[in-house]
């Protein structure tokens, strides 16, 4: 009788320590196949040639946002599962990826053994959502309400997370596979949205929003 096929989990981070001390822990889990990428661009392309079991992706990637990851890994199989990762507890974010078909969200100051316990959960078609960020929706939701970035798009906040991390239009544009006409009317729009005069309030808003 033939072996069961090993599940492959596949980690996205840029940070070296917890891209180690993750496969670390999973290789505790029996019958595992770890993978590790760094940047949205690798990650995304691990993803479609593996096709792992579990996606764990980090919110801040050094190119594209573990958003937008998240949000081209669930147009390409809307069955894919994935953990999202962030050392900020912004419930914004938490409800935007869970929007956006996460199954799982981890505070990177959770107890190291909760990254056992969401995939394990995860891999048997649960969701998982640690106490504390619960709690942080929980009591939070006249806050996001009243936030001036919950009003926008997935797109619109990718944009403006790019721009405040000093991209030009022209490679915001490149790196979305966008028109630089697409971003530049964008830009234009999110100025108006958020009521920002220029570009450094742009940046301060998405700073405020840990966007950045």
């Amino acid at each position: 009788m033939a072996s069961k096929a090993a599940t492959k989990i596949l980690i996205v981070d840029d940070h070296p320590l917890v891209l180690s001390g993750c496969r670390s822990l999973l290789e505790s889990l029996p019958n595992v196949d770890i993978l590790g990428e760094v940047t949205e661009k690798s990650g995304f392309s691990a993803f479609q040639r593996h096709r792992p079991g579990v996606t764990i992706v980090d919110v801040n990637l050094p190119d594209l946002s573990g958003l937008e990851m998240l949000r081209k890994i669930r147009k390409t199989d809307p069955e894919a599962k994935v953990i999202m990762l962030s050392m900020h507890e912004d419930p914004g974010i938490v409800v935007r990826a869970l929007e956006l078909g996460a199954q799982g969200f981890i505070s990177k100051s959770d107890d190291p053994a909760t990254i056992l316990k969401a995939v394990r959960l995860v891999l048997e078609g649960e969701t998982y959502l640690s106490g504390t960020l619960a709690q942080s929706i929980a009591f939070s939701t006249k806050r996001l309400k009243g936030s001036k970035t919950a009003q926008l798009k997935d797109r619109e906040l990718e944009i403006l997370r790019l721009l405040s991390k000093g991209y030009k239009i022209s490679e915001v544009a490149t790196a979305l596979d966008l028109s630089y006409k697409t971003i530049a009317n964008t830009t234009t729009m999110l100025k108006q949205k958020l009521s920002a005069k220029n570009h450094a309030d742009l940046v301060r808003v998405a700073v405020e929003a840990n966007l950045t």
